[in-house]
């Protein structure tokens, strides 16, 4: 004990010792002292040194403390010692006391991470310390959470990665927010913090152990944004849960959780104490808002989390807080961040946006108060830069709402005692700060994405620049600012506007060309040889002239898309134009501007391009490339194989057509066959069953006969057989009428078929005269049809052998039916008894089998009959298609025939125009030499024309 009292400062009469020797001799008593009292007195004693003398301590007693945590569980008063020494050695944030000698040593920070390595080493250690948690004893329990908290601090991952194979390790750690005093509770938190960073699966883990519900219960217990720093705490711990983590945002979503967040934005109008941490925690509540519905999540996941916070009202609080007065600078900014987001997309939510006003005298739509905040240069950066974003994605898939804002600008629309959208972004478009040109230029850029019909109709715009000047076009007036020289922003934003303008526009392009100074402007900035300022100004210029080549529909004489391509290749040259169009991607803010939609800039300056344009930039370089560097050849060839193409995909679609109706004839011949073959069956059934019957008749006959019985008797009994099979005489001649009948009904159609194929005679003969004739379109038809020329006289041979065929079925059936009418005596006498019963048998037997064979064969020429009607009517349709060509050909050949004597007609007029202007120049030059002009001022003149034409002959004709 006298030793003890020694190291904690009492006297003693030895010599002093060192710090090592010190923390020595404590190692050997912890390891050594069989009495747990003298082992918890040294390990208090190194806690008091583990500040002082931190790498003594950490070097020589680590193992030491270790053991003292596995052998010593039972005494929490030496485990919480033991677990504050750990802390002092692993922490950063303990304040090392400066030991007297003054001998280099590791950093802090070095210590602590080789402390962690050390005590990590075994993962044991890591299982003991999280098992420790479960202890209720304050003693132990708090002093865990700090040397956890610490451990991950040094060394996340690694730790992380022991956690999550520890059993239940997760579970021990959401305990802690259950806990009732509050310190264990708060730093529990923190401890959270640090295990949810960076790891998906931890972060899993945590919030299917009910985290959102716990958390959101601490944040409305501790008054939400009014709270203190456990709020912040808790936000803090949401951020981690939900950023970048899909499945937590869906289990948010799902769990009905973002209701509940609407009533953290009910802020009072009356409130005007912001304090630093409520502004603290509303930024942090507006952060998690956005991390819900951010861009980059899944598009499925963010517009589900923006229809909940329609829904749930949540997006009608944010709006009411956007409008608001009193609000500060930075929540404002970050409100209109998170309203941005909320309604990017989300055609719902764009459209309750627009019907928002501000709570003024008149009332206001809010766009038009965002608005005038964006063009206002008194306003804050980072105001503007949200503003402006604000603005992007209310118009983001937003057609009706492009609509909107263009409809502001057109003359029938505009409202003089009102200030509109349009005007706002007219203004600042022309206004003397350049950033509020750049700004509004991007905003109406943004209201002509990827709508054609936008586009054409700003081009209706016409502004009054001065009084008693007529007044330009928008487009014009963009162009003349665009030649004064103005600030780089400026013209940046100018040019991204035209480009993004004329992009899949040509009547734009046209416009934009008509001007005649446009194209010389643009070719003289790309040759130019500027400094590294100018550079995105040349590649821009480049991408405008390249999109007047691409999208250019040859209407203007002097500027078609061969004589652009000239121009550049003699101006400037191709290399050096492809050169200059590269500037704008490998501009060091490009990839900056591409990576999200928010513009973020830390200075106005970097404001010089967009996230939308550097897509579009994407999408045409490539283009343009390939535009400039193709030679009129390619582009011929091009169309000949995009003509060929068609014609290929017109003769492929004729011929899927046939191949689709042969399948239909098919399948319905199919269907015909297995209904035949069904009939046949049946009737081979009730043949057998009359073959049976009779056998059956002639089995009793002979009985009758070796009995002895009279021929009466016998003809008796075989007319009552004769009356069970069904077959008497007086049925027999009804069958031989319904026989008759249908041999007429044959005759007729046989008379039918043969009118038909005289006429489809007539018409072969007409189509071989008019093919002698040389008339080759209708042969190019009948063959881009598919079915070749021979195929009628084939198929009217068929035609010609079945009716054939038919004719002699038909002379068959009469001979059978003369036989059937001769067919009565006989069975009139079988019935008087002249015949004897053998022969009334056979002929009841051959009765039987004619009556049989007459059906079969009925049934052969009705199908025959069926399929030269199918052959007819396919003829039919050939006949009708060749008809259809011919006249299409015709009316195209007198429409070009007009056309010609049209253009005939026309140049006649030129030439006759031609002449009379010709004739009044002759007499002019006449009265000028009766009127006594000087021939030298003639002379004068003639030379003066002679420069201006060579200096035109630079320019494109």
């Amino acid at each position: 004990m006298n030793f003890l009292r020694g190291v904690m400062g009492g006297q003693s009469a030895g010599p002093q010792r060192s710090g090592a020797e010190t923390v020595q001799k404590l190692c050997d008593r912890v390891a050594s002292a069989t009495l747990l009292e003298d082992r918890r007195d040294a390990v208090r004693a190194l806690k008091s040194l583990s500040k002082k003398y931190r790498l003594e301590v950490g070097s020589q007693a680590m193992e030491h403390l270790i053991n003292v945590l596995q052998m010593d569980r039972s005494d929490s008063e030496i485990i919480g010692y033991t677990l504050d020494t750990l802390y002092n050695l692993i922490s950063n944030d303990v304040e090392e006391e400066e030991p007297e000698e003054n001998v280099h040593k590791p950093s802090s920070e070095d210590l602590a991470v080789q402390y962690t390595e050390i005590f990590i080493k075994q993962p044991e250690n890591l299982t003991l310390l999280l098992s420790l948690l479960e202890e209720f004893d304050f003693h132990v329990r708090w002093p865990a959470v700090k040397l956890l908290t610490a451990l991950l601090k040094n060394l996340g991952p690694q730790v992380q990665q022991i956690i999550l194979v520890s059993p239940m390790g997760v579970s021990r750690m959401m305990d802690l927010l259950a806990d009732s005093r509050e310190v264990i509770r708060n730093d529990g938190l923190l401890l959270l913090q640090q295990l949810t960073k960076g790891n998906a699966a931890i972060q899993k883990i945590v919030a299917f152990e009910s985290a959102f519900e716990r958390l959101l219960d601490i944040i409305t217990e501790e008054g939400m944004s009014d709270g203190g720093i456990v709020v912040e705490d808790c936000l803090l711990l949401l951020v981690n849960l939900m950023k970048n983590n899909s499945s937590n945002q869906n289990f948010f979503k799902e769990g009905s959780y973002i209701q509940r967040m609407k009533t953290w934005f009910e802020v009072a109008e009356e409130n005007l104490n912001w304090s630093a941490q409520k502004v603290t925690n509303l930024h942090l509540m507006l952060q998690l808002v956005r991390v819900l519905v951010s861009p980059v999540n899944p598009p499925g996941a963010t517009s589900t989390c923006q229809k909940s916070a329609f829904q749930c009202g949540l997006l009608q609080q944010l709006c009411t807080i956007l409008m608001a007065t009193g609000v500060p600078a930075d929540i404002l900014t970050e409100t209109i961040n998170t309203v941005s987001e909320v309604i990017r997309g989300s055609q719902v939510n764009q459209d309750y946006f627009a019907s928002v006003n501000a709570p003024s005298n008149p009332p206001r739509p809010a766009i038009v108060v965002l608005l005038m905040s964006m063009v206002n240069e008194r306003q804050p950066f980072v105001l503007r830069c949200a503003v402006l974003y604000c603005f992007q994605c209310f118009l983001y898939k937003n057609q009706r709402g492009q609509a909107e804002i263009v409809a502001t600008l057109l003359p029938t629309t505009i409202d003089a005692n009102s200030i509109s959208a349009g005007q706002l972004l007219c203004g600042g478009l022309f206004s003397a700060d350049s950033l509020s040109n750049w700004c509004a230029a991007v905003a109406l850029a943004h209201a002509l994405q990827d709508n054609s019909v936008q586009k054409e109709q700003l081009l209706r715009v016409q502004l009054a620049t001065s009084l008693g000047n007529p007044p330009v076009s928008l487009l014009q007036q963009c162009t003349n600012i665009l030649s004064q020289g103005s600030n780089v922003q400026t013209r940046v934003g100018l040019l991204m506007l035209l480009s993004t303008w004329m992009t899949d526009c040509p009547i734009a392009v046209t416009h934009f060309l008509h001007n005649q100074t446009n194209v010389p402007f643009l070719t003289a900035q790309i040759s130019e040889n500027l400094g590294e300022e100018e550079q995105l100004v040349q590649g821009l210029c480049a991408l405008l002239l390249g999109i007047c080549i691409y999208d250019n529909e040859n209407s203007l004489e002097n500027y078609t898309k061969e004589k652009l391509k000239q121009l550049i290749e003699k101006r400037i040259g191709k290399e050096i134009f492809i050169e200059k169009l590269a500037y704008i991607s490998k501009h060091e803010l490009y990839s900056r501007a591409g990576q999200k939609p928010q513009p973020s800039y830390s200075i106005p300056e970097q404001m010089l391009l967009d996230h939308e344009f550097t897509k579009l930039v994407k999408e045409l370089e490539v283009l343009i490339i390939k535009a400039v560097q193709k030679s009129s050849e390619d582009e011929k060839k091009e169309e000949e194989v995009k003509k060929s193409l068609e014609q290929h995909d017109s003769i492929v679609s004729q011929y899927k057509e046939l191949i689709r109706e042969q399948d239909m004839q098919l399948n319905e011949l199919k269907k015909q066959v297995t209904a035949l073959t069904t009939q046949n069956e049946q009737s081979q059934t009730t043949i057998t069953q009359q073959a049976a019957q009779i056998q059956q008749l002639k089995d009793q006959y002979n009985l009758l006969k070796i009995q002895g019985k009279p021929v009466d008797s016998h003809h008796h009994m075989h007319n009552e057989a004769a009356e069970i099979n069904g077959i008497q005489p007086k049925a027999d001649m009804e069958e031989i009428g319904r026989l008759q009948e249908e041999l007429e009904q044959l005759k007729k159609q046989h008379g039918i078929l043969e009118g038909q194929l005289a006429e489809k005679d007539l018409i072969i003969d007409k189509m071989q005269m008019s093919q002698i004739s040389g008339n080759k379109d209708t042969d190019d038809c009948t063959d881009n049809s598919g079915e070749p020329t021979a195929a009628p006289h084939k198929e009217l041979e068929t035609l010609r052998t079945l009716v054939q065929t038919q004719a002699a079925e038909i002379s068959q059936l009469q001979a059978k039916k003369q036989e059937l009418e001769n067919q009565p005596a006989a069975m009139t006498g079988l019935g008087s008894g002249d015949v004897d019963s053998d022969s009334s048998l056979r002929r009841i037997t051959q009765l039987e089998s004619r009556v049989s064979a007459l059906d079969d064969e009925n049934q052969k020429l009705k199908g025959q009959v069926k399929v030269l009607t199918e052959e007819k009517d396919s003829l039919d349709q050939q006949m009708t298609r060749t008809n259809n060509t011919v006249v299409i050909l015709q009316t195209d050949k007198s429409r070009l025939q007009q056309e010609v004597v049209e253009s005939k007609k026309e140049q006649d007029d030129l030439l006759v125009l031609l002449a009379d202007q010709d004739q009044k120049i002759f007499s002019l030059k006449n009265k000028l030499k009766e009127l006594g002009e000087a021939i030298e001022d003639e002379d004068d003149m003639e030379s003066g024309d002679q420069d201006d034409d060579d200096y035109d002959e630079d320019e494109p004709n």
